[in-house]
């Protein structure tokens, strides 16, 4: 396959509290969001701190709704960005596993991008970032205010730098990093009993909050939170029942639903894809190129036949989702060891893949599994 560049990312993302992320570590490390110092520690750039291994966390001169972002991967250094653009950085990054993804807000918006695991150099160009500061927040009505530009090509680890810095927020945040020193890790830094006891009542506040219209559920849907809190308040009769179930329902399902997704996406008769569905349903190994996720989207771009189509985003908080890319999760979720947990998110996610029209999800579910308990 010869291609020179290939767009993987192009819309908008939100930005939530003046930041996005790009997380490439395993599965069982994601989630939990890299302390913003950790991020930095040690580059002189301070927009796009890639020092935490597999981890980027970008900071916005907005600081609550969707800036432009257009990400692009090519196979060698392109040209020097056009003088339309402020600020111009670079680092090093290299992916920690095959399955890179574009964060928003706390995790609760996901992108799948096309991406290896393998070293990449990634400039970032940015315009915008003092009118996002000052504006503070933008709604998805008005026009955009700041956009991004992330241009990836493999490359050997190298210093970062800062090519082109114009913004006064950009002038504050690269300062800033460079009087960034490391922590001590908490490993070598016990908490005490008195700390650790407050670590847990953050942790039971937050999760509260997050139940917030209604309460907490009962368990286990109390103990899951991310997709559970997003099922819970799309319909909580429907999510009580789900976890009122037993494991061979719950996994029954979430195949359904992973099939639910590929449908609404257009993806689940498509020649090369629907062997994977097949496969899914009768518990054997995926063919390939499955279940690698940059894999299949680049074969996706690749073929022809496949329509790319957006919806707005079903909770009406994000911006539009891509349906190809959103579906993509699915077939790994529909797989998880936790048979509750791989229902309630392989059921958000054709939520998310449907868009406006997500109770159909839950209505055909109740259709096709009548026994369950509303």
């Amino acid at each position: 396959m010869v291609w020179t560049m290939r767009v993987i990312f192009d819309g908008e993302v939100r930005a939530d509290h003046g930041h996005f992320f790009l997380d490439s570590r395993p599965e069982q490390a994601s989630g939990d969001v890299v302390d913003l110092s950790d991020a930095f520690v040690g580059q002189c750039s301070g927009l796009c701190g890639a020092a935490f291994p597999g981890f980027l966390y970008v900071r916005t001169g907005l600081r609550f709704g969707g800036v432009g972002l257009r990400m692009e991967r090519h196979e060698a250094a392109p040209a020097a960005p056009g003088a339309g653009w402020e600020e111009v950085a670079e680092v090093s990054f290299e992916p920690r596993s095959d399955d890179t993804v574009l964060l928003a807000g706390d995790g609760e918006e996901a992108w799948p991008l096309a991406l290896g695991a393998v070293p990449y150099r990634v400039r970032h160009c940015v315009t915008g970032m003092d009118a996002g500061n000052a504006a503070d927040q933008r709604s998805p009505e008005e026009p955009l205010i700041e956009r991004w530009l992330m241009q990836w090509w493999p490359a050997p680890a190298a210093p970062d730098a800062v090519l082109r810095q114009t913004s006064d927020v950009a002038t504050w945040s690269h300062r800033w990093a460079g009087e960034q020193r490391p922590l001590p890790r908490p490993a070598t830094r016990p908490l005490s009993e008195a700390q650790a006891w407050e670590v847990e009542r953050k942790r039971s506040e937050r999760s509260n909050l997050l139940w917030r219209g209604g309460g907490r559920p009962g368990e286990p849907l109390a103990r899951m939170e991310g997709a559970a809190v997003d099922l819970v308040r799309a319909d909580r009769q429907f999510a009580e029942a789900v976890a009122a179930a037993d494991a061979a329902t719950q996994q029954a399902i979430a195949r359904w639903a992973a099939r639910l997704a590929f449908t609404a996406a257009g993806l689940a008769e498509v020649d090369w894809i629907a062997p994977a569905l097949a496969a899914l349903d009768r518990g054997d190994e995926f063919p390939p190129p499955f279940p690698h996720r940059h894999l299949i989207w680049e074969r996706i771009l690749d073929d022809a036949r496949i329509r790319h189509t957006s919806v707005p985003a079903w909770n009406g908080h994000s911006p539009d989702i891509v349906q190809q890319q959103a579906a993509l999760p699915a077939l790994r979720q529909a797989r998880g060891e936790d048979a509750l947990r791989a229902a309630v998110e392989t059921l958000v996610t054709a939520m998310a893949v449907s868009g406006p029209t997500y109770r159909t999800v839950l209505t055909s579910t109740r259709r096709a599994f009548p026994h369950l308990t509303t």
